[in-house]
């Protein structure tokens, strides 16, 4: 079945993650954090170009007013692409210097909710995080091995947050203002069969998607936390996905080359066809709104 997968870029990302579908841009973005990379696929011509940042860079999440906001090393960051600028918002954990932001999305209130990690991953000291409209910042819970996801229910009653470090995804409940409560397991996996649970993605049927770190594969779960199916890849860590296109139909995974150097697929874009995602599709990318 890995056949039928379409490779979208050359393999050899380290870190290739946060992928993110831009309707504005016509594009899907994702980021190689240990190359210090931002990508982008463009769909309608289908070319490739990356800037390159001066520290490690998690993810990027578009502003409603234009540019982004992008996760890097230092802490949450103003970006512009043409020109290129950075602009320090601020670090939310300024007493742990090896962390790093890991892994973001935005939310239906326009806020912007991101883990983070130990960079030598010797330390539990990683956390979930959430920037607000107003560029106030505010730590939400933690300590995270390795902070992952986040994705939202379709009607943002729920928050599924991961630490790929202990192999488990959490659900929260959010209440009409966004905040969080009832911490709570929705799906373990266990390392030998399955890998780490790491990026994720919701449809708009209200399924989960997960990405198999170690496993070789992306799966689909129910609401409920029960296995509904899973789409073989041809990497083995693989690291997170977006649904893209104007119709949010074709699904973008990525997957890391880090500490694999005989998986000549190791670090590669891709692009999962229609008939493997058995008519599930995609929901709006949301954006922030500061």
């Amino acid at each position: 079945m890995t056949d039928d997968i379409i490779r979208i870029s050359p393999p050899g990302s380290f870190l290739g993650e946060g992928p993110l579908w831009s309707a504005r841009d016509n594009a899907v973005y994702w980021v190689d954090i240990l190359g210090h990379k931002l990508h982008r696929y463009k769909l309608d011509d289908k070319s490739l170009k990356h800037w390159v940042f001066p520290e490690p860079i998690g993810w990027v999440i578009e502003r409603e007013k234009g540019g982004f906001i992008a996760g890097l090393k230092s802490g949450f960051t103003q970006l512009t692409l043409e020109p290129f600028t950075l602009k320090h918002i601020g670090d939310p954990e300024p007493h742990h210097p090896d962390n790093r932001l890991n892994d973001a999305k935005a939310d239906k209130w326009g806020r912007i909710w991101a883990g983070s990690l130990h960079m030598p991953q010797t330390e539990k000291s990683g956390g979930l995080h959430r920037l607000e409209a107003d560029l106030t910042f505010k730590h939400i819970d933690g300590p995270y091995q390795v902070a992952n996801g986040p994705t939202f229910s379709v009607d943002h009653t729920k928050i599924y947050h991961t630490d790929s470090g202990v192999g488990e995804v959490y659900v929260f409940d959010l209440d009409a203002d966004g905040n969080e409560s009832n911490k709570r397991l929705f799906v373990a996996f266990n390392e030998d069969a399955d890998g780490s649970p790491d990026g994720m993605t919701t449809d708009a049927q209200g399924g989960i998607w997960i990405a198999h770190w170690g496993g070789a594969r992306i799966s689909r779960f129910r609401p409920d936390g029960t296995l509904d199916f899973a789409v073989p890849m041809p990497a083995k860590q693989i690291t997170s996905m977006t649904f893209a296109g104007p119709d949010l139909d074709r699904l973008f995974v990525t997957s890391a080359a880090v500490d694999q150097p005989d998986d000549k697929e190791a670090g590669t874009l891709f692009e999962v066809p229609s008939p493997l995602l058995r008519g599930h599709t995609g929901l709006p990318t949301l954006q922030f709104g500061g």
